[in-house]
């Protein structure tokens, strides 16, 4: 087998050791393997970094083992090109996989070019990321907070969430403020509403009226407190993200993507974060979306196609875009269109996977040719329904074997 990369390494990364395998090919000699066992505190990986450099290795290339890469991939890729390998990818290649022979069995496959590296972005975008991850379970945690609240609420007889839309706003606070002080008096409960929440006051009393006890404040006390605590981390994240954006939000990205049906700010932040602003790392909008976990599958074998689900794939990028995608079917626009049109035949969750793909394929022109997103109303693709029937007519009857010449409607009207 042709050997593509003459100096190269493999590493199977584990919690506390490095397996290096250094693999040096000289023409017409036998290739020269060594193997050492590093550690993975800093220093050991700075003796890893000079061992692999007194050989001139420029090849590098390891399995992204859970987080366990990250400090491996600090230290390597200021001087080595590194590649962090999908271990299925690795497995799905014949040969000896055993924990003796990972690491040289990973610079084998590298030797000879089998190996794809994966996606991994910049120093500036990783950082990003990381706060913009971290925000989605942070929001996640709060809700399920306000759920128990509720829950509280509910096994108090209290029924607050049935008259107030928002517990959480600030007249729901108020009230339970109030009823963790030790109040219970409907009526004065009900007197802390604000707003329009006053129109309904004679409900609030009906609903405020239950068997509040001791542990259902305690309860409350807690879930508030740590609602609280949540907002200010919340608050703290949205600061520093604000100071990492500025460089990825040129040309006005953030206002070209805001303006897609379904996208808000938060949305696009996570979209940015993800797929960065330089998309010639995806050579077309098709290779974006398999990455994505947003393309169909292909499984053909003796002529049958089999299962064609999609893959997990990014498990942040892919909620956010399906998310979205449920907000853009509620809107009269082609994307709203298309997401009914397809939950009728194939229900909303394929439904909605479709129109994120073709979200993601509209995101990727926008960020690759900087145009800005052209909304126009499903009344308008009405207008485009007989002749595109039309089509799909001659298509369906052209695989029956029979061929048509349909005239423009223009034509046929006349």
């Amino acid at each position: 087998m042709r050997v593509v990369y003459e100096r190269c390494a493999g590493l199977d990364v584990h919690k506390k050791t490095v397996v290096a395998c250094r693999i040096v090919s000289n023409e017409g000699q036998a290739d020269q393997v060594d193997i050492r066992t590093f550690g993975t505190k800093t220093a050991d990986l700075l003796a890893l970094r000079d061992w692999l450099a007194a050989a001139n290795v420029q090849q590098v290339a390891m399995e992204s083992t859970g987080v366990y890469w990250k400090p491996v991939f600090n230290i390597l890729e200021a001087d080595f090109e590194v590649r962090v390998v999908n271990a299925k990818h690795i497995k799905f290649v014949p040969g000896r996989k055993t924990d003796v022979k990972d690491a040289q069995w990973i610079a084998e496959l590298l030797q000879h070019g089998l190996l794809k590296s994966s996606f991994i972005p910049e120093a500036p975008q990783r950082d990003l990321r990381e706060l913009v991850r971290y925000r989605t379970p942070l929001i996640q945690e709060r809700t399920r907070e306000v759920n128990r609240v509720h829950k509280v609420l509910e096994d108090a007889n209290l029924k607050l969430s049935s008259v107030a839309t928002d517990i959480m706003g600030v007249s729901g606070r108020a009230m339970l403020a109030a009823i963790i002080a030790g109040k219970d008096d409907p009526a004065a409960l009900a007197d802390l509403a604000k707003g329009r929440l006053r129109t309904k006051i004679e409900e609030l009393e009906q609903a405020l009226t239950g068997r509040i006890k001791d542990s259902h404040r305690l309860l409350l006390r807690l879930h508030l407190e740590h609602i609280d605590d949540l907002n200010a981390k919340l608050e703290a994240l949205e600061a520093e993200i604000d100071k990492l954006m500025p460089p990825f939000d040129q040309h006005d990205l953030m206002d070209r993507l805001d303006e897609m049906p379904g996208i808000n700010p938060v949305t696009a932040q996570v979209i940015i974060a993800e797929i960065g602003t330089d998309m010639s790392r995806f050579p077309t909008a098709n290779h974006l979306t398999s990455w994505a976990g947003l393309a169909p599958g292909k499984n053909e074998s003796a002529g049958r196609n089999r299962s064609s689900r999609t893959l997990k794939a990014n498990r942040y990028l892919r909620p956010t875009l399906i998310q979205a995608a449920h907000a853009a079917g509620k809107t009269n626009t082609y994307l709203g269109e298309k997401y009914r049109r397809l939950s009728r035949r194939r229900g909303k969750k394929r439904a909605a996977v479709a129109v994120a793909r073709t979200m993601l394929v509209i995101i990727y022109h926008l960020m690759r040719d900087g145009t800005r997103f052209e909304e126009r109303g499903a009344d308008f693709f009405d207008q485009l329904k007989p002749q595109s029937t039309q089509q799909w007519l001659t298509r369906r009857l052209a695989r029956l074997g029979f061929k048509v010449t349909l005239e423009p409607l223009e034509t046929a009207a006349a």
